[in-house]
């Protein structure tokens, strides 16, 4: 180990820079930020020095270095761009025993400043040693994303109530158990959703009741790309016991599931096996009276024709704890992915979402709105309806000529799309697979500017001997 990492205590003691560019400013920001006593040194001062000073933030000391300038100061850091002046400072901190950093000089240097990832009050540190700066803060950056930023409010109300916890449960073992169940539980989910007084009542409650209590997380995940999920999405696919998922939830996602959760499929397919609502709303009341951490994982946003309303309002009625993980839609991530704007200023003032299957007794959707042109109309679950839908925008007043695309498995790497016109949507549909998404506007024309992806297109010839055109992204 070249190097000890120490968590040190800087407030209030003097810290010397010398420097008073960008680099200097960057070392003494962040000394500043752990309350030292920060006073610096430099010919020249940037912008942001001389705010700080004129705020009484810092002290100047003055333009040049000398070695007396060390006396009673507890580390010093050297970020000029003259070597002379650099090596000086490190010499006469290290006859005076004090610590010292000269930046991008790791022969210079009796401490070097780590990557940081500030949850305060809890800090990771990443080092290598100065052998490889870039390779420790692309680690920092891949820590960032699996630590939640409520971490440091979480640790701060924990710390307020050990106290009083070492009072009412006297054994260690105890003690460290009831935080394990507090830090994966009931009270770390209220404080992600920043409701902290629920999560002190929720501490107090757990003394009285170290019974794991269950509770429900409804997650978007996305489109199909799992690089789209959010980073809450994540870090509860990773902490779930029992995760219930839809066909739509694609492989790469699941991957990402915590390897021992029990993962339950509930999906529903048209002409294939599908799990009643009535019996995944029951699971998710079952397994959260059995105090598990239940995940309900949904394909692109849970509400946005997900049913994640009709399945939160079954929980509520059972008064079972739940949370919501919006995720990106398949209208938002799709097009997106396709090159296609939903709005553009010369194209489409509007965007609408509608749904091609519809509940039984719902009643007929408003044709007339949703032929007006300058929109862009979105049609979820209309492959089966292509027909029907085709016939009432062209009868409502839509042009036949009007552009239309459909995004079969949309931003995955087997993603299809399929263009041509609204009075060849049936065909087209004819071609492609669910799951799908159908674009209706002239913004479809867009999507040969605006395409992005890796693409290979080929003829579609169609019954009247004219060619849509198929496009496979990979």
């Amino acid at each position: 180990m070249d190097y000890l990492p120490i968590f040190a205590d800087l407030r209030r003691r003097p810290c010397l820079v010398v420097g008073g560019g960008e680099v200097a400013w960057r070392k003494a920001r962040m000394l500043m930020k752990a309350g030292a006593d920060v006073r610096v040194i430099a010919p020249l001062l940037s912008h942001e020095f001389q705010t700080a000073f004129d705020n009484g933030q810092m002290t100047y000391l003055g333009a040049e270095f000398s070695p007396k300038d060390l006396q009673g100061i507890f580390l010093a850091i050297a970020a000029t761009d003259q070597k002379s002046v650099n090596a000086l400072v490190y010499q006469s901190a290290n006859q005076r025993q004090v610590l010292v950093n000269v930046v991008d000089d790791t022969q210079r240097c009796s401490f070097i400043v780590p990557s940081i990832v500030d949850r305060s009050p809890i800090i990771v540190a990443i080092s290598s040693s100065g052998k490889a700066p870039v390779l420790a803060r692309l680690l920092r950056e891949k820590i960032e994303t699996i630590l939640p930023q409520h971490l440091g409010t979480m640790a701060s109300v924990a710390g307020l109530f050990r106290l009083r916890l070492s009072q009412k449960i006297k054994s260690l073992s105890a003690r460290r158990q009831f935080w394990e169940q507090a830090f994966n539980g009931r009270f770390a989910s209220l404080v992600a959703a920043g409701r902290i007084d629920d999560a002190k009542r929720q501490l107090e409650l757990q003394t009285q009741n170290t019974k794991a209590e269950g509770e429900v997380a409804l997650v978007g995940a996305g489109p199909g790309d799992s690089g789209l999920l959010t980073l809450r999405a994540l870090q509860l696919m990773q902490q779930a016991d029992v995760v219930l998922y839809d066909y739509l939830v694609s492989d790469a996602v699941m991957e990402l599931v915590r390897r021992d959760a029990e993962q339950v499929c509930v999906g529903k397919r048209a002409g294939h096996h599908s799990v009643p609502q009535e019996q995944t709303n029951q699971l998710l009341v079952d397994y959260a009276r059995q105090g598990k951490r239940v995940v309900r994982l949904k394909g692109g946003d849970p509400f946005i024709f997900g049913r994640g309303a009709e399945e939160l309002e079954v929980l509520a009625d059972a008064g079972i704890p739940f949370e919501v993980v919006p995720g990106i839609t398949a209208a938002a991530g799709a097009t997106a992915y396709a090159g296609i704007p939903l709005t553009h200023r010369d194209y489409a003032q509007t965007a609408m979402f509608i749904t091609g299957h519809l509940k039984p007794g719902s009643g007929a959707l408003d044709w007339s709105t949703l032929a007006r042109s300058k929109q862009t109309l979105v049609i979820y679950m209309g492959l089966m309806k292509s027909q029907d839908i085709q016939q009432e925008l062209i009868h409502h007043g839509r042009r036949p000529d009007t552009p239309v695309a459909i995004i079969e498995r949309g931003t995955q790497s087997d993603q299809r799309i399929y263009k041509g016109q609204l009075s060849e949507l049936a065909q087209l549909a004819q071609h492609a697979a669910s799951p799908s998404l159908i674009v209706v506007g002239e913004v479809v024309n867009l999507s040969e500017k605006l395409q992005w992806f890796k693409k290979q297109e080929q003829p579609l010839l169609n019954g009247e001997g004219q060619h849509s055109t198929v496009v496979k992204l990979a």
